[in-house]
């Protein structure tokens, strides 16, 4: 029971994300100022040259990733699923936990500067991650 509850709280945090995401491409895309509400600079963050991946916005990955997740986990709870898919969910919230932690570095001692969106970003997928994991080797 425990389990479905963290998979139902996983796709929730998937969609917060995706949402969140998509606002940062939509700003970026219409060529908006991304307002930060605590007054950082989130303009640096993400126009800089990190802000891309083998040329693919960030933002963009981040939409596939918390849309995928949010899928996944929405069809192992209507769905028998063999362990094996939720080994992989859970290789792949790992991977979304290690990249969200770089990019907080790169943000901190790199561009030695904070962009909000991106580090609520990041939040939602460490919380992902830990769900994930609680999912997959405690419950």
């Amino acid at each position: 029971m425990v389990t479905i509850l963290l998979y139902k709280l996983i796709i929730v945090l998937g969609i917060v994300g995706l949402l969140l995401s998509n606002h940062i491409f939509t700003n970026k895309k219409s060529k908006k100022k991304l307002i930060c509400p605590l007054r950082s600079n989130c303009e640096k963050v993400v126009k800089s040259n990190y802000a891309t991946l083998y040329g693919i916005p960030l933002e963009v990955l981040g939409m596939y990733y918390y849309g995928g997740t949010s899928l996944l986990y929405a069809l192992a709870v209507g769905f028998y699923m063999p362990a094996s898919v939720f080994f992989f969910l859970f290789w792949v919230s790992l991977s979304g936990v290690i990249f969200s932690l770089y990019l907080i570095a790169l943000q901190a001692f790199v561009l030695k500067d904070w962009c909000v969106w991106c580090l609520g970003s990041a939040g939602i997928s460490i919380l992902i991650g830990l769900s994930s994991y609680l999912a997959y080797f405690v419950f």
